[in-house]
């Protein structure tokens, strides 16, 4: 009879305690992925310093870390560990020109992996 009293409570605390800690993981992945935006952002400053332009949307990130046109001008790579995924593993979005006011837009589709959804983080 005791251990189905202290099941019972486990299960009260796992139903009480469960969604805000969800929450709270949800939110630091989209923290995760705001500073890594801001990083990404970094580096494509100093590629733009040293190019005098900012990776092409064809170019993408990828031109963070290996020379995509051969110049002598580059001098990558710019990120110390390669190119991060997204909190959720995938990959982030680059795009020149941007579409939200900026030079560039760089995006994580979020959680739901679907562009252009309310839960889409973007620099």
């Amino acid at each position: 009879m005791e251990l189905v009293v202290v099941l019972i409570i486990m299960g009260l605390l796992a139903a009480v305690v469960g969604p805000s800690v969800y929450k709270k993981l949800m939110g630091g992945r989209d923290q995760i992925a705001k500073i890594q935006i801001s990083e990404l952002e970094g580096a494509i400053n100093f590629y733009g310093f040293d190019m005098g332009r900012y990776p092409t949307s064809a170019e993408g990130l990828q031109a963070l870390v290996q020379n995509p046109s051969g110049s002598t001008s580059w001098k990558g790579p710019y990120l110390a560990k390669g190119l991060p995924l997204d909190p959720w593993e995938r990959a982030y979005i680059y795009r020149n020109p941007g579409a939200h006011g900026n030079d560039f837009d760089i995006c994580s589709a979020g959680a739901d992996g679907i562009e252009g959804t309310d839960d889409d983080i973007c620099n």
